[in-house]
């Protein structure tokens, strides 16, 4: 198999945390601290992706904790609303670069623009290490 038979599809992860805009912010910290994981789709009523939330966009809450004792708030006025996705059917040599062209960390994973999963750069890493194995 070649890399560039291996699809996102096949390398995603499809079991995701994700968050809802009126989610509050705290909560949402919380469950990123918890399951380690550095970011998260927010999606709507009907599970289509509408954001995502970072750990950066996160640090925000200490900002405004800081400047106005603020500790709160929905995750939407923290989420980025510009969310930059791949396909499912995309291979991973089209998505390696993609990471190299953008600098995210992870894309949304989109089948007939619906949310299906999460791929980051470390699951592009493990189709190449799976295949050097081959």
């Amino acid at each position: 198999m070649s890399l560039k038979s291996c699809l996102v599809r096949d390398y995603m992860a499809g079991q995701l945390i994700t968050f809802k805009a009126e989610d509050e912010i705290m909560d949402a910290i919380h469950e990123l601290v918890e399951h380690r994981i550095a970011g998260a789709p927010v999606v709507d009523d009907k599970g289509d992706l509408i954001g995502m939330l970072s750990e950066l966009d996160c640090l925000k809450v200490a900002l405004n904790a800081g400047y106005y004792g603020d500790w709160g708030g929905p995750v939407a006025d923290y989420m980025s609303t510009a969310v930059e996705s791949v396909d499912a059917e995309m291979n991973i040599v089209d998505l390696a670069q993609k990471f190299l062209d953008s600098g995210y960390r992870r894309f949304p994973v989109l089948r007939n623009n619906r949310l299906v999963g999460q791929i980051s750069r470390r699951d592009a890493l493990r189709a190449l290490s799976e295949l050097a194995v081959d």
